[in-house]
């Protein structure tokens, strides 16, 4: 099964200043980004991986992996190795797409915010690679207007 970019994309915007009812608003107990990228790579046909603890799905607010809300559970299971689900490779800037994922540590090596790529310039830059996210509701957000420590790309295939 191929990561379908485009509806990935589609869903962000369609629900980037907004939430899809189905599922809970972290917004008020730590933030919502993940949640957020989590079912936009969803969207883009990343299928789920009901292994508890370690794997990366969303039955309902209290029945889901850590994976699909926390930003270094995420990276962990995109990274990690496993046999269902989506799985990423880190790149560099220069490698970004649009329904790839971006992760800002706004203190040294603590990453706290998931973002997803919604469009890229012909060569990606700060300026022209624009996401969408949650927690702070943005679409077609400058990555130059985030003031981070560091940041992570990673790039989403599924198997």
């Amino acid at each position: 099964m191929a990561y379908n970019r485009e509806k990935a994309v589609a869903y962000a915007h369609k629900w980037a200043l907004k939430r899809n009812p189905r599922y809970m608003d972290f917004h008020g107990i730590g933030g919502d980004c993940t949640n957020f990228i989590s079912q936009c790579l969803q969207a883009g046909g990343a299928p789920m991986n009901y292994k508890k603890t370690f794997g990366w799905y969303y039955s309902n607010a209290s029945d889901r992996a850590p994976a699909w809300t926390g930003v270094q559970y995420l990276y962990n299971f995109l990274t990690g190795s496993h046999t269902v689900g989506p799985f990423a490779t880190v790149i560099g800037m220069n490698d970004i797409q649009p329904g790839d994922i971006v992760q800002l540590a706004f203190s040294p090596s603590v990453f706290t915010h998931s973002l997803l790529v919604v469009e890229t310039g012909v060569v990606p830059n700060l300026d022209n690679i624009l996401i969408a996210t949650h927690t702070d509701d943005s679409d077609y957000r400058p990555l130059s207007t985030y003031f981070v420590m560091d940041r992570r790309f990673l790039h989403i295939v599924v198997k």
